[in-house]
């Protein structure tokens, strides 16, 4: 169609080798998409959108659904069934020991969800300990949820440390009015919120592809005593 003009669907059907009912179908389903117009002629014929401005029609199009996809999420947290069901799992969690909450994660991106989370919901403090490329990785994302917990709680503490170097300093000087960074050429990564609850990756995530990536999860009295005794 692209080089074509304006054929007809029989016309494509012959050169695409594509049988003719087959071709109504397709040729249907781009109309559909905006990838072609169709010409109100008998025979109907078909002329092609031009490549760029297809990019340009799908790139809206997913912008469109996402937000619509988002609001409808947001809307859920004055949900009552999402409240109750919050309230169900609080109720559960409290009634656990604190040797059973605890459980491994995997893959780089449900440890970063895991993590986001567990920042997002510190009241007293925060502690992370990150390569320079993990520090680097999120760090836009780190600087808003700062931010948010300094403006709902200007006493809370909260400590990075990683390589400061030419490589990490646009990062630093991003999230450094929300924490206090130390330098360390200690390569541990783990994450402490409020002394209590602790993340901490077993392997070297530069060394291998991030679904593979493995985090232990423990809550526990003793993650204070580590945060204390590591960071000074």
């Amino acid at each position: 169609m692209l080089s074509g003009g304006t054929p007809t669907a029989g016309e494509l059907s012959d050169i695409s080798n594509v049988p003719k009912s087959r071709s109504y179908d397709v040729l249907e389903s781009l109309s559909q998409k905006g990838f072609v117009i169709v010409k109100n002629r008998k025979p109907l014929e078909y002329e092609a959108i031009a490549p760029w401005e297809v990019v340009e029609r799908v790139k809206q199009k997913i912008q469109v659904d996402d937000n619509n996809k988002i609001k409808n999420l947001t809307s859920l947290k004055n949900n009552k069934l999402i409240s109750e069901l919050v309230l169900l799992h609080k109720q559960g969690t409290e009634s656990l020991e604190s040797v059973d909450i605890t459980g491994s994660l995997q893959g780089k991106h449900n440890v970063y969800n895991h993590l986001e989370f567990m920042i997002r919901n510190a009241s007293k403090s925060v502690l992370i300990s990150a390569t320079q490329d993990e520090f680097v990785e999120p760090s836009s994302r780190l600087k808003f949820i700062f931010k948010k917990l300094k403006n709902k709680n200007i006493n809370i503490k909260i400590k990075i440390m990683t390589q400061v170097n030419d490589f990490t300093k646009k990062s630093v000087n991003e999230i450094k009015n929300f924490a206090e960074i130390k330098n360390t050429n200690n390569k541990s990564r783990f994450v402490i919120v409020d002394g209590k609850e602790m993340v901490f990756m077993v392997l070297n995530g530069s060394d291998m592809h991030p679904s593979y990536d493995v985090a232990i999860w423990v809550n526990s009295p003793l993650a204070k005593e580590f945060e204390k005794k590591y960071f000074n």
